[in-house]
């Protein structure tokens, strides 16, 4: 049996166009576009119709970094694959690529086996996996062939948390011959790791223990010299390199640097960078436990670089990093000791909206906000054009979106399985009101019609930027 929608009258929205414009659904994809109003629109038959009048029509975000059921300094990521992705879709994401762990001393295959048990079945969108690639050896090599071969297409390894997941120069080395080889991506965690342990060491000595410590020693220099060294490792290796979760001015100037000269380098930054800062960090008390994450919160002043970066497309990316820990019992892990905080912040469920604030806030511009969060996590990480864009052939993710309605994000009103909110009380206009994930409803003018299961696995092809 066939099922055929049709969006009416609504703006859709792209990374490279605007229009007002009537959209068919067929059996889960996107069947035609037609301009609304005209005879071929009109042309459009379905069981079902969706009135858009004064709403964005837009594809739905994908999230490329995020972390579900992540075990970090003796706990868990409190957002399971169940939860985690029932409030991506709440905030209009309708594609993770989450982060599956090789242990040391064990296979990537035992790793990724792991993360596939943990959300098949539970999902409420669709799902990928990158792979952390922790242990560097002969058959962790080899393997990285085969996972690329499988839809695998991208490797992350960290310069940070010696003793954990800590790869050192010859490892990432290594592991970025064998990606400029196989067409993989190496996704880097650049903060020199070893000077940054140092230097917590001897701020705790010195009797700083509290959270905002946190951000004071791991400083925005190491964040840059590690930056650099990456692009360095990546240039001899002849391989593509995507650093994460960038934060500080110091390290954008790295990867514009690195671009101008024609290098394959690319940089993703999150929402938490450029909405909050070191302020955040000081709140009095344990508070600003809320906020520890790696990298770290910054000074508000490098927020205008990465807004700059991100304009400029010396930035591409803007994702999450969601890796939420409860207040109670998982954040006061580390009181008395900021090294003992969890690392990570909630966010999944942010994403869209504080990216439309920025467009009202005169940062970028609407189609600048559907290309970093939608379209260009999709063409990097190999899911475009089934996921990031309304056009004819892909999947019929697709939120009608309120640009006036105003809400006030908050953890009593969030999704999210975690009992706070980093941007608690921070006013937003903009909205979702109803989300499609391949042609199925998620969410309804404001109601879960969602359920785990309907998100399936997602095999990726290769970066669609390298030549």
């Amino acid at each position: 049996m066939s099922s055929r929608t049709v969006i009416r009258g609504g703006l859709v929205i792209t990374a490279s166009d605007e229009m007002h414009a009537d959209v068919l659904i067929e059996d889960g994809r996107i069947a035609a576009l037609a301009a609304s109003g005209t005879p071929a629109a009109e042309a459009f038959s379905a069981e079902r119709a969706i009135d858009a009048t004064g709403r964005y029509v837009i594809p739905g975000g994908v999230d490329a970094h995020t972390h579900m059921e992540l075990p970090f300094g003796g706990t868990f990521a409190s957002d399971t694959f169940e939860t985690g992705t029932r409030a991506a879709a709440w905030g209009g994401t309708t594609t993770i690529v989450d982060f599956a762990v090789q242990a040391v001393g064990r296979s990537l295959r035992e790793g990724l086996d792991a993360w596939h048990s943990k959300a098949e079945g539970n999902c409420a969108i669709d799902y990928a996996f990158h792979m952390i690639v922790s242990d560097v050896n002969q058959e962790t090599l080899k393997e990285m062939d085969l996972l690329v071969e499988e839809g695998v297409t991208s490797f992350k390894q960290f310069m940070a948390y010696p003793g954990v997941f800590y790869s050192d120069d010859g490892q990432i080395l290594r592991a970025m011959q064998r990606s400029a080889e196989n067409g993989g991506l190496i996704m880097m965690h650049a903060e020199n790791g070893i000077a940054i342990d140092v230097l917590v060491e001897q701020a705790l000595a010195r009797g700083e223990t509290d959270p905002r410590y946190h951000g004071e020693v791991r400083k925005a220099l190491l964040e840059a010299e590690a930056t650099h060294r990456a692009i360095r490792l990546a240039q001899v290796a002849g391989a593509p390199l995507y650093v994460v979760h960038v934060s500080a001015t110091e390290a954008v100037a790295e990867l514009a640097k690195a671009r101008d000269a024609g290098l394959n380098v690319f940089g993703e930054t999150c929402p938490q960078y450029l909405f909050l800062s070191t302020d955040n960090l000081a709140e009095p008390g344990f508070e600003g436990a809320k906020y520890v994450c790696s990298t770290p919160l910054r000074p508000r002043e490098h927020q205008a670089e990465l807004w700059k970066g991100l304009r400029t497309n010396d930035l591409q990316v803007v994702s999450t990093d969601h890796c939420p820990f409860c207040f109670t019992g998982q954040k006061e892990l580390g009181r008395g000791d900021f090294s003992k905080i969890p690392n990570g912040l909630p966010g999944v469920e942010n994403r869209m909206d504080l990216l439309h604030q920025a467009v009202l806030d005169g940062h970028i511009s609407r189609r600048r906000w559907i290309e970093i969060a939608c379209a260009t996590p999709a063409r990097m990480f190999g899911l475009y054009p089934k996921k990031g864009t309304i056009a004819p052939g892909a999947d019929a993710d697709v939120v009608i979106y309120d640009p006036g309605a105003e809400q006030i994000i908050s953890a009593e009103t969030h999704h999210m399985n975690v009992d706070y909110s980093a941007y608690e009380g921070r006013s937003v206009t903009g909205r979702v009101e109803t989300v499609l994930s391949r042609g199925v409803p998620v969410v309804t003018e404001r109601e879960y019609t969602g359920r785990a299961g309907h998100g399936v696995y997602t095999p990726r092809s290769t970066c669609q930027y390298l030549n």
